[in-house]
């Protein structure tokens, strides 16, 4: 069988999916290596994977890698996104890059599966022609960066255009938001030549151009369409998630069955240090309203802090909740309330759950857009929404039926992919 190396950033929302392939994989009776931070050890160990650490220099857990993002927060999106790239993603890339070699010396890999924020993996693809190295395949966890005619810029979260004068809007911004990243391009080049490669263009194109595979983790009805697409790049729609099977129900469980909609509010495990963003300002809309909410803030201590938040008065149609299996908890959903993480997103989805979203930061804005786009949800267009502007969007999508319809449509598409296959395949032919 085959032996492979899977490597994540140390995200929950970047390793779960690289868990979730590793775990299939073993299963199938492959061998896996999985290289990311030491957090999750344990995580990775469930999956039957040989876990790796990252050094500790280069691990967002320890001290003194973290020491460098500590005024992070204070910087505007454009911004964080360009300290992101050079900081989170390519000062570390040396490291990485070097320990994987060495993992392929006493591991001859025949496949590397990262996601595509990985960038000390591109390497590997752009020293040695395809047939030389291992096949290197990139998992898209996030909305696809790469350039197209057909679409706006990545980043500020913007729509098809519709008519020639966007088009030539579109254009023109290209070339603008080319000079805004135009430093943390040069910056990345500069850290790709210390290793011995040459980023070929633009990063946000590489990303989807250097490895031999790109699969998107979603379904062609959430995504633009866009007719220079990569040849590297497929569609492979949702990887099931861990059912929680050993998760203990709360008692107010039955709740969820009285008749009444349920509304499910988040911030996703990232962006879940300020629950006065979204979940307090959506507990205090919903306060009055015949629907049942939780509060999922997936932190152990975050019934506490959202009872802070409201000076202990929580609502009496209102169950706070920690980490609770969504795997669960949506199939008993009329909403989902969330800051627009796409993994959270395509979730819901697949369950055929629409959506309330509002987010600023990293790619919030393009996975907002694209739940407008589909017809799937409501976008606020802002990670600090007013309650009252989170009423009139859970009651419009609780009132109008053809959000719940699109949200069913595109559920059935996800049922038409089955991602373990197609990358056992890929794996399997290499």
């Amino acid at each position: 069988m085959a032996k492979i190396i899977v490597t994540a950033s140390p995200l929950p929302g970047h390793v779960l999916p690289l868990a979730a392939i590793a775990a299939n994989l073993t299963a199938r009776g492959h061998e896996v290596l999985f290289y990311t931070g030491a957090q999750f050890k344990e995580q990775v160990r469930r999956t039957g994977a040989r876990f790796v650490p990252y050094p500790a220099e280069v691990d967002p857990s320890s001290g003194a890698f973290n020491a460098v993002f500590l005024d992070r927060e204070k910087l505007a999106p454009v911004e964080r996104i360009a300290f992101d790239i050079k900081h989170f993603g390519a000062d570390p890339a040396p490291v990485h890059d070097k320990h994987l070699q060495d993992l392929l010396a006493e591991f001859p890999a025949t496949v590397v599966i990262s996601e595509h924020t990985s960038f000390g993996t591109m390497p590997t693809a752009l020293r040695a022609p395809r047939g030389r190295r291992p096949l290197v395949v990139s998992i898209g966890i996030t909305p696809p960066t790469f350039d197209s005619v057909d679409i706006a810029p990545f980043g500020p979260g913007l729509l098809p255009p519709t008519t020639d004068e966007e088009r030539a809007r579109y254009t023109e911004m290209r070339v603008q938001t080319g000079a805004m990243f135009a430093d943390a391009q040069q910056y990345v080049e500069g850290v790709f030549t210390s290793m011995g490669v040459t980023l070929p263009g633009p990063l946000f194109n590489a990303m989807a151009t250097v490895p031999d595979h790109l699969l998107q983790l979603t379904v062609p009805a959430f995504e633009y369409p866009r007719s220079d697409a990569p040849p590297g790049f497929r569609f492979v729609g949702h990887l099931p998630a861990d059912p929680g099977s050993d998760f203990e129900r709360p008692d107010w469980w039955a709740d969820l069955s009285s008749g009444r909609p349920v509304v499910i509010v988040t911030q996703g495990t990232l962006e879940n240090t300020d629950l006065s963003q979204l979940v307090v300002p959506a507990l205090r809309a919903l306060a009055d309203a015949d629907v049942t909410v939780v509060a999922a803030t997936a932190r152990a201590d975050g019934p506490d802090a959202v009872r802070k938040e409201m000076g202990g008065q929580v609502p009496d149609n209102v169950h706070l909740a920690g980490f609770i299996p969504f795997e669960q908890l949506l199939p008993l959903a009329d909403v989902l309330v969330t800051n627009a993480g796409y993994g959270g997103v395509q979730t819901a989805l697949s369950h055929g759950v629409p959506l309330v979203v509002g987010g600023e930061t990293e790619d919030k804005p393009e996975v907002a857009a694209r739940v407008e786009w589909s017809g799937t949800g409501v976008n606020l267009r802002t990670a600090r929404p007013q309650a009252a502007a989170v009423r009139v969007a859970v009651d419009e999508v609780l009132d109008d039926p053809r959000y719940r319809k699109r949200a069913g449509e595109i559920q059935g598409q996800y049922a038409q992919y089955s991602p373990f296959d197609l990358i056992a395949e890929i794996v399997e032919q290499a």
